[in-house]
Protein backbone atom coordinates (compact mmCIF):
# COMPACT_ATOMS: atom_id res chain seq x y z
CA UNK A 1 0.00 0.00 0.00
CA UNK A 2 1.28 3.44 -0.89
CA UNK A 3 0.39 6.77 0.75
CA UNK A 4 1.74 10.29 0.82
CA UNK A 5 1.68 10.25 4.63
CA UNK A 6 1.44 7.35 7.09
CA UNK A 7 0.45 8.33 10.63
CA UNK A 8 0.94 5.87 13.48
CA UNK A 9 -1.44 6.72 16.32
CA UNK A 10 -5.10 7.71 16.42
CA UNK A 11 -5.24 10.10 19.38
CA UNK A 12 -5.69 13.84 19.12
CA UNK A 13 -2.18 14.35 17.70
CA UNK A 14 -2.65 11.80 14.92
CA UNK A 15 -6.19 12.83 14.00
CA UNK A 16 -5.32 16.53 14.00
CA UNK A 17 -2.33 16.19 11.68
CA UNK A 18 -4.34 13.89 9.39
CA UNK A 19 -7.08 16.48 8.98
CA UNK A 20 -4.53 19.23 8.33
CA UNK A 21 -2.85 17.21 5.57
CA UNK A 22 -5.68 15.27 3.96
CA UNK A 23 -6.99 18.02 1.69
CA UNK A 24 -3.82 17.80 -0.39
CA UNK A 25 -2.40 14.36 0.45
CA UNK A 26 -3.39 10.72 0.64
CA UNK A 27 -3.18 9.81 4.34
CA UNK A 28 -3.21 6.53 6.28
CA UNK A 29 -3.96 6.37 10.02
CA UNK A 30 -2.71 3.22 11.73
CA UNK A 31 -4.27 2.38 15.10
CA UNK A 32 -3.39 -0.56 17.33
CA UNK A 33 -7.03 -0.84 18.47
CA UNK A 34 -10.05 1.33 17.65
CA UNK A 35 -9.50 5.03 17.09
CA UNK A 36 -10.93 5.93 20.50
CA UNK A 37 -8.95 3.39 22.52
CA UNK A 38 -5.93 5.58 23.29
CA UNK A 39 -5.32 7.99 26.16
CA UNK A 40 -6.78 11.10 24.50
CA UNK A 41 -10.36 10.14 25.29
CA UNK A 42 -9.47 9.79 28.97
CA UNK A 43 -8.38 13.42 29.40
CA UNK A 44 -10.92 15.26 31.54
CA UNK A 45 -10.07 18.76 32.73
CA UNK A 46 -9.51 20.88 29.65
CA UNK A 47 -6.95 22.71 27.50
CA UNK A 48 -4.90 25.68 28.70
CA UNK A 49 -4.54 28.65 26.33
CA UNK A 50 -4.61 32.44 26.44
CA UNK A 51 -8.21 33.13 25.46
CA UNK A 52 -9.04 36.35 27.31
CA UNK A 53 -7.71 39.92 26.97
CA UNK A 54 -6.97 39.97 30.70
CA UNK A 55 -4.44 37.20 30.20
CA UNK A 56 -1.18 37.19 28.22
CA UNK A 57 1.36 34.83 26.70
CA UNK A 58 4.01 36.12 29.07
CA UNK A 59 1.86 35.30 32.12
CA UNK A 60 1.12 31.83 30.78
CA UNK A 61 4.79 31.20 30.00
CA UNK A 62 5.84 32.39 33.45
CA UNK A 63 3.25 30.15 35.14
CA UNK A 64 4.42 27.17 33.10
CA UNK A 65 8.11 27.70 33.83
CA UNK A 66 7.41 28.00 37.56
CA UNK A 67 5.25 24.88 37.58
CA UNK A 68 7.90 23.05 35.54
CA UNK A 69 10.51 23.65 38.27
CA UNK A 70 13.35 24.12 35.81
CA UNK A 71 12.49 21.13 33.62
CA UNK A 72 10.74 23.05 30.81
CA UNK A 73 12.43 23.76 27.51
CA UNK A 74 11.76 27.50 27.33
CA UNK A 75 11.69 27.92 23.51
CA UNK A 76 9.31 24.96 23.20
CA UNK A 77 7.15 26.32 26.02
CA UNK A 78 6.93 29.73 24.34
CA UNK A 79 6.09 28.25 20.93
CA UNK A 80 3.33 25.99 22.27
CA UNK A 81 1.73 28.76 24.33
CA UNK A 82 1.88 31.31 21.53
CA UNK A 83 0.15 28.85 19.19
CA UNK A 84 -2.53 27.94 21.75
CA UNK A 85 -5.23 30.35 20.59
CA UNK A 86 -4.98 29.30 16.94
CA UNK A 87 -5.19 25.63 17.95
CA UNK A 88 -8.33 26.27 20.02
CA UNK A 89 -9.87 28.31 17.19
CA UNK A 90 -9.26 25.36 14.85
CA UNK A 91 -10.93 22.93 17.25
CA UNK A 92 -13.93 25.25 17.52
CA UNK A 93 -14.13 25.39 13.72
CA UNK A 94 -14.19 21.57 13.64
CA UNK A 95 -17.25 21.62 15.90
CA UNK A 96 -15.82 20.59 19.28
CA UNK A 97 -18.65 21.23 21.81
CA UNK A 98 -16.80 23.26 24.43
CA UNK A 99 -18.93 24.40 27.38
CA UNK A 100 -20.48 27.77 26.48
CA UNK A 101 -20.50 30.93 28.60
CA UNK A 102 -22.32 33.96 27.18
CA UNK A 103 -20.43 36.30 29.52
CA UNK A 104 -16.96 35.23 28.34
CA UNK A 105 -15.10 37.07 25.55
CA UNK A 106 -14.74 33.96 23.43
CA UNK A 107 -18.19 32.66 24.35
CA UNK A 108 -16.91 29.60 26.19
CA UNK A 109 -16.46 28.90 29.88
CA UNK A 110 -12.90 29.12 31.23
CA UNK A 111 -11.76 27.56 34.47
CA UNK A 112 -8.62 28.09 36.53
CA UNK A 113 -6.54 25.09 37.54
CA UNK A 114 -3.48 24.58 39.73
CA UNK A 115 -0.39 26.47 38.62
CA UNK A 116 -2.33 29.02 36.57
CA UNK A 117 -2.68 32.65 37.58
CA UNK A 118 -5.61 33.23 35.20
CA UNK A 119 -8.76 31.47 34.08
CA UNK A 120 -7.51 29.93 30.84
CA UNK A 121 -8.79 26.34 30.77
CA UNK A 122 -11.36 25.79 28.01
CA UNK A 123 -13.28 22.55 28.49
CA UNK A 124 -16.21 20.40 27.45
CA UNK A 125 -17.86 19.74 30.82
CA UNK A 126 -15.44 17.32 32.54
CA UNK A 127 -14.82 15.09 29.52
CA UNK A 128 -12.83 17.35 27.22
CA UNK A 129 -10.61 14.69 25.69
CA UNK A 130 -13.57 12.48 24.82
CA UNK A 131 -15.42 15.40 23.21
CA UNK A 132 -12.46 16.45 21.07
CA UNK A 133 -11.64 12.86 20.12
CA UNK A 134 -15.23 12.09 19.10
CA UNK A 135 -15.47 15.24 16.99
CA UNK A 136 -12.23 14.66 15.10
CA UNK A 137 -12.98 10.94 14.70
CA UNK A 138 -16.23 11.75 12.90
CA UNK A 139 -14.35 14.03 10.53
CA UNK A 140 -11.56 11.58 9.67
CA UNK A 141 -14.02 8.73 9.11
CA UNK A 142 -15.81 10.64 6.36
CA UNK A 143 -12.77 12.28 4.73
CA UNK A 144 -12.18 10.79 1.25
CA UNK A 145 -8.38 11.12 1.44
CA UNK A 146 -7.99 9.36 4.80
CA UNK A 147 -7.75 5.58 5.05
CA UNK A 148 -8.20 4.05 8.51
CA UNK A 149 -6.44 0.89 9.62
CA UNK A 150 -7.82 -0.05 13.02
CA UNK A 151 -6.54 -3.14 14.84
CA UNK A 152 -3.25 -2.80 12.98
CA UNK A 153 0.02 -2.82 14.93
CA UNK A 154 3.11 -0.98 13.67
CA UNK A 155 6.14 -3.28 13.72
CA UNK A 156 9.11 -1.32 12.41
CA UNK A 157 10.16 1.57 10.20
CA UNK A 158 11.61 0.86 6.76
CA UNK A 159 14.94 2.70 6.79
CA UNK A 160 17.27 3.06 3.82
CA UNK A 161 20.33 2.01 5.81
CA UNK A 162 18.72 -1.29 6.71
CA UNK A 163 18.07 -1.84 3.00
CA UNK A 164 21.73 -1.17 2.29
CA UNK A 165 21.06 2.16 0.60
CA UNK A 166 22.39 5.63 1.19
CA UNK A 167 19.98 8.47 1.80
CA UNK A 168 18.30 10.25 -1.08
CA UNK A 169 19.44 13.58 -2.51
CA UNK A 170 23.15 12.68 -2.11
CA UNK A 171 22.95 12.90 1.70
CA UNK A 172 24.31 10.24 4.03
CA UNK A 173 21.32 10.70 6.34
CA UNK A 174 19.18 7.52 6.26
CA UNK A 175 15.69 7.97 4.88
CA UNK A 176 12.40 6.43 5.99
CA UNK A 177 10.36 4.79 3.24
CA UNK A 178 7.37 3.81 5.41
CA UNK A 179 6.78 0.97 7.82
CA UNK A 180 5.72 -2.63 8.32
CA UNK A 181 2.30 -3.12 9.90
CA UNK A 182 0.56 -6.27 11.13
CA UNK A 183 -3.18 -6.77 10.74
CA UNK A 184 -4.02 -8.17 14.17
CA UNK A 185 -7.14 -9.96 12.90
CA UNK A 186 -5.41 -11.96 10.16
CA UNK A 187 -1.82 -11.91 11.39
CA UNK A 188 -0.58 -10.76 7.97
CA UNK A 189 2.18 -8.15 7.77
CA UNK A 190 1.72 -5.39 5.21
CA UNK A 191 4.17 -2.86 3.79
CA UNK A 192 3.02 0.76 4.00
CA UNK A 193 5.10 2.86 1.62
CA UNK A 194 4.97 6.57 2.43
CA UNK A 195 6.88 9.72 1.54
CA UNK A 196 6.45 10.90 5.13
CA UNK A 197 5.89 8.80 8.25
CA UNK A 198 4.59 10.49 11.40
CA UNK A 199 4.80 8.80 14.80
CA UNK A 200 1.96 10.20 16.91
CA UNK A 201 1.48 7.63 19.64
CA UNK A 202 1.33 7.66 23.41
CA UNK A 203 3.90 6.68 25.96
CA UNK A 204 4.96 3.48 27.69
CA UNK A 205 2.91 3.62 30.89
CA UNK A 206 2.01 -0.07 30.68
CA UNK A 207 5.59 -1.08 31.44
CA UNK A 208 4.63 -0.32 35.04
CA UNK A 209 2.42 -2.52 37.16
CA UNK A 210 0.19 0.38 38.19
CA UNK A 211 -0.72 3.11 35.70
CA UNK A 212 -3.70 5.16 34.60
CA UNK A 213 -2.61 4.72 30.97
CA UNK A 214 -4.72 2.55 28.63
CA UNK A 215 -3.56 -0.93 27.64
CA UNK A 216 -2.34 0.42 24.30
CA UNK A 217 0.46 2.47 25.95
CA UNK A 218 3.18 -0.15 25.54
CA UNK A 219 5.89 2.00 23.95
CA UNK A 220 6.06 0.14 20.63
CA UNK A 221 6.67 3.25 18.55
CA UNK A 222 9.19 4.69 20.99
CA UNK A 223 11.19 1.52 20.42
CA UNK A 224 10.75 1.85 16.64
CA UNK A 225 12.08 5.42 16.72
CA UNK A 226 15.00 4.37 18.94
CA UNK A 227 15.96 1.55 16.59
CA UNK A 228 15.89 3.91 13.60
CA UNK A 229 17.92 6.66 15.27
CA UNK A 230 20.36 4.22 16.85
CA UNK A 231 21.19 2.85 13.40
CA UNK A 232 21.57 6.29 11.85
CA UNK A 233 23.51 7.75 14.76
CA UNK A 234 21.28 10.83 14.85
CA UNK A 235 18.43 12.00 17.06
CA UNK A 236 15.76 11.72 14.38
CA UNK A 237 15.70 10.60 10.76
CA UNK A 238 14.81 13.38 8.31
CA UNK A 239 11.92 11.56 6.72
CA UNK A 240 9.94 10.69 9.81
CA UNK A 241 8.58 12.83 12.61
CA UNK A 242 7.95 12.02 16.25
CA UNK A 243 5.04 13.37 18.31
CA UNK A 244 4.80 11.35 21.52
Amino acid sequence: MKFDVAIVGSGLAGLSVALHLANTRKVAIISKRKLKDGASSWAQGGIAAVLDSGDSHEQHIADTLVAGAGLCDEPATRFIIEQGRSAIDWLIEQGVPFTPDATAELGFHLTREGGHSQRRIIHAADATGAAVQATLEQLVRKHPNISLFENHCAIDLIMSDRLGEKGKNTTSQPQCYGLYVQDERTGKVHTFAAEQTILATGGAGKVYLYTTNPDTATGDVIAMAWRATARSGSRCGRAFHVEI
